[in-house]
């Protein structure tokens, strides 16, 4: 296949992939060929006669497997944004094959001897850190075990791709399954007339015509049942979203967690979170199981003192199901405020230019065009040019942020293309969101979660698209787990800052601007039920943990969580975890593995910065500039807690998180 479009790289702007010309019998054979350039690219530094050096070994592994990069990332994003049959067949096939690849680079004993013999002296701290990485890359991988440890190794390695792709796709397949079908409109009360619109626009493109529908979003929590009025409703609701994957996913999940703690003990750990963990920027599974233990016992007092506020005004003993309805009126009650009031001032468009951008360009001095002349993979991805304050190009940004039942659920970054020096190439990168589509002509109205998410997820586009760093391996988001969210959660803080908030809050028809009363009574609602908040989430972390520190084998999968909730004293009825086991994407298929602790350990570190933002004038340039250049620009070329430092002037503390969360 001659014409295939990704062996070579892209004419388009950025090297962005060239969406128009790209078809699904083009992957396979990209694939292979891709695995298979690499493979000759790395038997030529590996078989070498030549001395070992930084260029000739570790700068030449960064330039090899172009074609297998191109490939992947536009594979991988459209398996995760607009997948089908024929992709998730391929899906099957390559991610095994994958795995394979990997193993055959990195327990090749030449090429590891090769990386070993070159001396750090002379080098730049980026080379330095580069060639350390490497040997660790190597070791944590299996290269200094034992032949016939190395071959267990491999299948290991080969079985869990293979098992993570299957949980990805059923958990998919029962999300869209578990749709909730509702044949009388009378069922829908509390919901808005464009709620109710949207459902039936999801029905009828599921050959449902008169009926609704209402699609389930990936945590355990369903927005709709904040406003549905119907108790019977939000309960099919609730238990439809709780009983994800449990025929399919439970016995993958059990699997799963066997072969991560042999595979952990194969590489000389006592479990798969002590494995994950040493190269994290937490120093031990100790330092976590301590934060996790600290947040707990005034997380689960408040969440009590909530749930006997919502049973007071339900009158009577309420379940998880109706936690969020009695939520909201309790809400309503304390603050006078309603999330439906707030709605019409959240249009996606101008929440979008008006808030996120022009927060970022407040900021950074950054600015945006959209080019309609560019293409993405699906109609409803956009494509936006980002250039500096002097106009110099920056790259490109393409938001898709609209649900369907082709994509995954949640909201995540992407890199399409990386920054590098050595390869000349500028960022190319996706957000990703799952907001309702409303039927044709009608206003995107959100949540204020939903922009919330919206800034959250372009602080990631913000790390890759300010990244300056030399190297690939380097580049963007390519840092810690345990420290990726955190910038993007200090970006979040822009989403309520006053000047920010006047700009895009603004009426949808009339262009008003919320009135100020509402927004006061909006931020000041914004402690209310952390308690549940900080449950949920750690419900989810210690299930995660679990999973990753206790034997596993031959359990149940809902016995063993049931007991892991109940010895971690999250065991509440009423706040179920955030992510069941079964569902539970992100430690299964999303890279989370024993690092679902990271979204508050990095929380530490966002609070701490928000409180230096705004004892320093908040947003301004200076402050944008300072934060751009000491941290959002080194992506992994510096050690992550490094550029911490170098920003804040110390070391974190704890205390403006535990203030946020009431918790103190």
């Amino acid at each position: 296949m001659t014409e295939n479009p990704f062996f070579a790289p892209s004419a388009l702007p950025y090297r962005l992939p060239p969406f128009a010309e790209i078809r699904e019998e083009h992957y396979a054979p990209a694939f292979e060929r891709g695995m298979a350039e690499q493979l000759a690219e790395v038997e030529a530094i590996a078989g070498s006669a030549d001395p070992p050096t930084f260029d000739n070994t570790v700068a030449a592994l960064e330039r090899s497997g172009q074609l297998l990069y191109r490939v992947s990332t536009v594979f991988f994003n459209q398996a995760s944004s607009d997948t089908g049959p024929g992709l998730q067949a391929i899906q099957k096939d390559v991610t095994p094959r994958l795995a394979q690849h990997s193993d055959a680079i990195h327990l090749d004993a030449r090429l590891f001897s090769r990386i070993k013999a070159i001396s750090p002296d002379g080098l730049d701290a980026e080379r330095k850190l580069l060639l350390e990485r490497y040997v660790t890359d190597f070791v944590r991988a299996g290269a200094e075990l034992a032949p016939e440890d190395q071959e267990r190794l491999r299948g290991l390695n080969e079985e869990l791709s293979g098992l993570s792709t299957q949980f990805e796709q059923n958990l998919l397949a029962d999300t869209n399954a578990s749709a909730i079908v509702v044949e009388d409109v009378a069922e829908l009360d509390g919901l808005s007339e464009d709620d109710i619109r949207g459902a039936a626009e999801t029905a009828k493109a599921r050959g449902l015509d008169g009926k609704y529908v209402l699609t389930l979003v990936l945590p355990t929590g369903q927005p709709v049942l904040t406003e549905l009025t119907s108790r019977g409703l939000r309960e099919r609701i609730h238990k439809a979203s709780a009983g994800r994957g449990l025929r399919d996913n439970s016995p993958l999940v059990v699997r799963m967690a066997r072969l991560r703690a042999e595979r952990a003990a194969l590489l000389g750990y006592g479990s798969h979170a002590e494995y994950v963990v040493a190269d994290q920027t937490a120093p031990g599974t100790e330092a976590v199981t301590e934060m996790l233990a600290k947040l707990t016992p005034a997380a689960v007092a408040n969440a009590h003192k909530e749930a006997e506020a919502l049973r007071e005004t339900a009158g009577f003993d309420i379940a998880a199901w109706d936690w969020s309805f009695y939520a909201e009126k309790v809400r309503e009650a304390r603050y006078s405020i309603d999330s439906r009031q707030m709605r019409p001032y959240f249009e996606l468009n101008r929440v979008l230019w008006d808030g996120v951008f022009h927060a970022a360009g407040r900021l950074y001095g950054i600015g945006f065009t959209e080019r309609t002349d560019l293409v993405g993979y699906h109609p409803d991805v956009r494509v936006f040019e980002v250039s500096d304050e002097d106009g110099s190009p920056l790259g490109l940004f393409l938001g898709d942020f609209y649900a369907r039942a082709s994509k995954r659920g949640g909201a995540w970054m992407n890199s399409l293309v990386k920054q590098s020096e050595l390869e000349g190439t500028r960022p190319v990168v996706v957000n990703n969101l799952n907001i309702v589509k409303p039927p044709a002509g009608e206003p995107t109205l959100m949540t204020f979660d939903q922009v919330n998410t919206m800034f959250h997820e372009f602080g990631h586009a913000l790390h890759g698209l300010f990244s300056a760093v030399q190297f690939p391996r380097f580049s963007g988001t390519a840092v810690p787990r345990d420290f990726v969210e955190y910038p993007s959660q200090v970006n979040e803080m822009w989403g309520v800052w006053p000047e920010v908030l006047a700009n895009y809050a603004r009426h949808h028809e009339t262009g008003e601007p919320m009135p100020q009363d509402l927004v006061d009574r909006m931020l000041e609602s914004q402690k209310f039920n952390q308690g549940f908040a900080t449950v949920e989430y750690l419900a989810a972390t210690l299930l995660d943990w679990a999973w990753h520190t206790v034997d596993a084998d031959g359990s149940d999968p809902q016995e063993f969580e049931a007991r892991a909730l109940r010895d971690a004293n999250v065991d509440l009825p009423l706040v179920p975890p955030r992510y069941r086991s079964t569902y539970f994407a992100h430690i299964w298929s999303g890279g989370y593995s024993a690092g679902y602790y990271s979204y508050i350990w990095s929380e530490v570190l966002d609070a701490d910065t928000v409180e230096w933002f705004k004892e320093n004038g908040g947003l301004t340039r200076e402050n944008g500039d300072t934060f751009r250049r000491e941290l959002l620009s080194k992506g992994g070329s510096v050690e992550a807690m490094t550029t911490f430092r170098a920003f804040r002037g110390r070391d974190p503390r704890i205390e403006p998180l535990l203030e946020r969360r009431g918790l103190l």
